[in-house]
């Protein structure tokens, strides 16, 4: 079958001579060949990502086409007035990523739908804005976030700027199946039609900017000290560089740039991985903080919704904030300004993804303000701020991710590594007028809510069947009968497939969450592990989040569950 689709696509006249070339480089590949045509690209809840190249399991123009034109005729089938109403496309600064979204926009202007596109590389939190600003039905990113240079990806929002869920997007999936092969003459492309593609008004920049400056907690505090701060930032190549600096300017911070890193890289050639997550991709940063004697390190990925920080520590050596601790830190900090300036609403709720640290609710608990869970993807989140702040039951304070994941406010319904720089460097500004630096702030925490090691471990799968191997591994867990692990007692097991937990006596409990593939073991003195496949890369992730006396005991209790864990899983 995959040999067939190779041999089609060779032959056909859609193809031009270079990639006809990168076809023909590969004929005595048959691994190569199989992964490019052995399947199509999956477009699942957070749309698709893939290895850029030619073939029906790769991003290139003729699997976005696809995606569009299913995206397209899913469209219509809502009525005149939702084409009417429109898309709106954005994309960062990866390979072809402009190419991407150009062809997406001829394909919606070709199918009779209203059509923008930014004039430049726009980040995630502002396409995600410009939903919402510009009432449109939809709307398309082009990113693959933080992976490798080789990755490319496509997003679909719905008209709330949030991801679509899940039930709009099987019946895009519906459509997209429905057209068959990405070389299909249903696909509708018309070049012609570019007039019909309008760019998005430089306003709505403007009003983003004013719009989030309103979320600002210490002013009389940035005033004091804003232009003491030292700040090094790197955009790591993406398209943060702007709207970073932009509204640190206007907060009257002052920011040094990584020169190095603020020029578009397609192959973001100074790092391995545009990942600010990763100690090694603010390297630079840290270097060039060190010596102009800076105070605080920032790094967003190419689509600027992750913030990874460094800041000093009580030895006055840089080290890297997990997402959960830049998290919490975000957290307490809203929260405790709130409360200090008689702005925390009684009926406030934060929401955190269930993998992330269990340390959330203790400051929730203390703030009085109520913790939601949900299933990783930000779209949760954004589920969570429609039902609840949308509708006037309650007040959305914070959201965040482990995985350097933020934000505040109802302007986006994304991460939005903009608004959560802004936050975070006037959170330095707020403890430095009060003579407390953020590291100590960190460690302040930990004295009065407990020390908790939050960590998680990846297993790398490779292939066509990565995804279904990973989901075998997770599916044969939930029939493992575990009691404890590591001497640890199991309080409770969470089957995220079936939204049921199994107590220890035996009772079975309904759990108020979308169903997702993941397990997750709640233990005897407030620890836990949870275990499910990415969604976004080859990888099955484990995570630990354990609570101890300190550092030392945390760690040594880490070692040991990993270890018994590790042996189930094999």
């Amino acid at each position: 079958m995959y040999k067939n689709l190779y041999k089609s696509w060779l032959d056909s006249n859609k193809l031009n001579e270079k990639e006809i070339k990168e076809l023909v480089e590969i004929e005595k590949d048959e691994k190569e060949i199989e992964y490019r045509f052995g399947k199509d690209l999956e477009f699942g809840t957070a749309g698709m990502r893939g290895i850029i190249g030619l073939g029906t399991n790769m991003m290139n123009v003729y699997t976005v086409k696809r995606a569009t034109q299913g995206l397209a005729e899913y469209i219509k089938t809502l009525g005149e007035k939702a084409m009417s109403k429109g898309v709106v496309i954005s994309y960062d600064t990866r390979r072809m990523s402009f190419e991407f979204a150009y062809a997406s926009a001829i394909v919606l202007a070709t199918n009779g739908i209203k059509t923008y596109i930014f004039n430049d590389v726009h980040p995630v939190p502002m396409l995600s804005y410009a939903v919402r600003e510009l009432k449109t039905v939809a709307g398309i990113m082009i990113t693959a976030s933080h992976n490798p240079k080789e990755y490319n990806g496509y997003k679909v929002y719905g008209e709330d700027g949030a991801q679509m869920p899940p039930e709009a997007t099987a019946e895009v999936v519906k459509y997209i199946e429905e057209i068959g092969d990405a070389l299909s003459d249903k696909i509708l492309y018309d070049e012609e039609k570019e007039n019909k593609v309008k760019i998005v008004p430089k306003s709505i920049d403007k009003k983003y900017y004013k719009t989030i400056k309103k979320l600002s907690l210490s002013r009389k505090e940035v005033k004091k000290v804003g232009k003491n701060i030292k700040l090094v930032y790197t955009p790591v190549h993406g398209s943060g560089y702007v709207p970073v600096t932009t509204i640190l300017k206007k907060m009257g911070i002052s920011a040094m740039l990584v020169p190095e890193q603020t020029k578009k890289d397609t192959e973001f050639s100074t790092v391995e991985v545009p990942n600010p997550e990763m100690k090694e991709t603010l390297t630079l940063g840290i270097k060039m903080a060190d010596f102009n004697k800076a105070d605080v390190v920032f790094g967003t990925d190419p689509d600027c919704d992750r913030l990874g920080v460094a800041v000093r520590d009580d030895k006055g050596a840089f080290i890297t904030l997990s997402g959960n601790q830049a998290g919490i830190l975000l957290l307490d900090y809203i929260l405790k300004r709130l409360n200090e300036t008689g702005k925390l609403n009684k009926k406030g709720f934060v929401v955190k993804s269930f993998v992330s640290t269990g340390m959330a609710k203790l400051i929730a608990d203390d703030y009085g303000v109520e913790l939601i869970e949900t299933p990783v993807g930000f779209k949760f989140i954004g589920e969570k701020i429609k039902q609840l702040d949308d509708t006037g039951k309650r007040k959305y304070l914070f959201g965040f991710e482990e995985s350097c994941g933020y934000l505040r406010g109802t302007h986006c319904r994304d991460k939005d590594a903009v608004v959560a720089s802004m936050l975070f460097a006037e959170m330095v500004c707020y403890y430095a007028y009060n003579g407390v630096g953020i590291y100590k702030r960190l460690m302040e925490l930990y004295a009065k809510y407990g020390f908790v090691y939050d960590t998680n471990v990846s297993v790398k799968y490779s292939g066509l069947n990565a995804m279904k191997e990973m989901n075998a591994v997770v599916d044969k867990m939930k029939s493992v009968d575990l009691s404890e692990i590591a001497g640890i007692k199991v309080l409770a097991m969470r089957d995220y497939s079936k939204a049921i937990k199994k107590l220890a006596n035996g009772s079975v409990e309904e759990l108020d969450s979308p169903k997702t593939n993941a397990v997750y073991y709640e233990l005897e003195g407030g620890s836990f592990i949870c275990m499910r496949p990415s969604g976004t890369e080859p990888k099955l992730k484990v995570y630990y989040s354990i609570k101890e006396q300190n550092d030392e005991l945390a760690l040594e209790k880490f070692e040991r569950l990993k270890g018994e864990f590790e042996k189930f899983i094999k």
